[in-house]
């Protein structure tokens, strides 16, 4: 059968590092961090007391409040970055078929203030029963979807993956075939979540899985460093239009990339750790990469996971060399999540936003907060993780790993656009 090119027309975001999309690119390629001491609830009394937050953004600017009231910040956060994205796309929804328009969206967590918040408010108040009318809705993982089709009258399929952290991987990589096998023209895509909340943080310190370096927040996400300790812990929201070609080019819209293939696979070994081996991270690559109907030295740069935790990163970095071999030196490897902190279910979309943004500009962001002297025997630093400073390359072919709690892992892979 043959299929439909997928290409990128659009894109939104709100992220630690910057309330649009022009403006992340740029903290990216400056080499910014988000972390700083948490503001959205007292956490004195938690291990770690800070985390990559959303700032100086105004929900308000979306809808009236007495709207907003309806909505877990989640849901906000998806709207704020999806306006974005389908006004630098050029969507115009008044003349396109919006029963050809979908929302296929990505979360980990959900309405998890929400959740909090109701729960909080029963206890305190002692009423039985005291939940808010919205407290459902408000809650649900799937309104990241409804609510994007909501506002915005879109009538093509609509739903949320959650597979959490690559669960806006796992939605893109679905919004890519939709497309291509002609289900649909256009797909509104990436991810949301808001997890900097009691629960989030006290959850992942339970874990063991977040940094509790409190003394320097912006330096404690340290990915491939030796004295990493866990990630930094996240908020925001990325979209992103994904497009059918010849629909793209009738309209006259510009093109940031193109999608060209997509692999999905599951660890099966452990409810949180990856496989030590890598087993699956290399599995997913060689199915995307063959998806693509590429050789593993076509591939000129590697957006990793790369969380800073002590397991994951040195399983992935097996699972490169498992797969590109010697090729693993002659290309950019970076992780810019030691920029933007691990954004759950936002996670995938960001840094495919990265890969896209690389490819166009011929740049790619750095791994930022590497010591030269901080060295892990476990890891080979002949590899260019592209450590402190952006560098600048003409660049073809691009991946984004992202895997999740639960074995769920995603790789997708990008192309610099080319008019045919």
């Amino acid at each position: 059968m043959e299929t439909k090119r997928v290409v990128i027309t659009g894109l939104g975001a709100l992220t630690p590092i910057g309330n649009d999309a022009p403006s992340t690119w740029q903290a990216m390629i400056d080499g910014k961090s988000g972390a700083a001491p948490i503001t959205a609830f007292d956490c004195s009394k938690f291990k770690t007391q800070f985390a990559c937050e959303v700032k100086g953004w105004d929900p308000a600017t979306l809808m009236d409040v007495k709207e907003l009231r309806k909505l877990d910040r989640y849901h906000q956060l998806s709207l704020g970055s999806t306006k974005e994205a389908l006004a630098d796309a050029g969507v115009d929804l008044e003349t396109l078929d919006k029963n050809r328009i979908g929302v296929i969206w990505g979360s980990g967590m959900g309405g998890l203030i929400s959740l909090e918040q109701g729960y909080e408010d029963f206890i305190t108040t002692g009423r039985v029963p005291h939940f808010s009318p919205f407290y459902i809705p408000k809650a649900l993982v799937s309104m990241g979807a409804g609510w994007i089709s909501l506002v915005f009258g879109l009538k093509g399929p609509s739903f949320t993956v959650t597979t959490a952290c690559s669960s806006s991987s796992h939605a893109m990589a679905e919004a890519f075939d939709y497309i291509r096998l002609g289900k649909a023209d256009i797909i509104v895509t990436g991810g949301a979540d808001a997890d900097v909340t009691i629960s989030g943080i006290g959850g992942f310190n339970a874990l063991h899985a977040i940094s509790t370096r409190n003394d320097s927040p912006v330096t404690a996400s340290r990915p491939f460093s030796k004295s990493r300790d866990g990630f930094v812990l996240g908020e925001g929201s990325v979209t992103l239009i994904f497009e059918e070609y010849n629909h793209a080019i009738a309209r006259g819209a510009k093109i940031y990339g193109e999608i060209i293939g997509a692999g999905l696979n599951s660890d099966a070994y452990h409810m949180t750790a990856p496989n030590p081996e890598g087993e699956g991270a290399a599995r997913v690559m060689t199915m995307a990469l063959q998806d693509a109907n590429l050789q593993p030295q076509d591939v000129d740069y590697i957006n990793t996971h790369g969380t800073s935790t002590a397991l994951g990163d040195v399983a992935e970095l097996k699972a490169i060399r498992e797969v590109f071999g010697e090729h693993i030196y002659e290309m950019n490897l970076d992780s810019t999540k030691s920029m933007t902190g691990h954004m759950i279910g936002a996670a995938g979309a960001v840094e495919a936003m990265a890969c896209i943004l690389a490819l166009k500009n011929g740049i790619i962001p750095p791994t930022i907060n590497h010591d030269p002297q901080d060295l892990d025997e476990n890891i080979d630093y002949r590899i260019n993780f592209t450590f402190g400073k952006a560098q600048k390359r003409d660049i073809n072919y691009a991946i984004s790993n992202t895997f999740g709690f639960g074995g769920h892992n995603a790789c997708l892979v990008f192309k610099k656009f080319e008019k045919q």
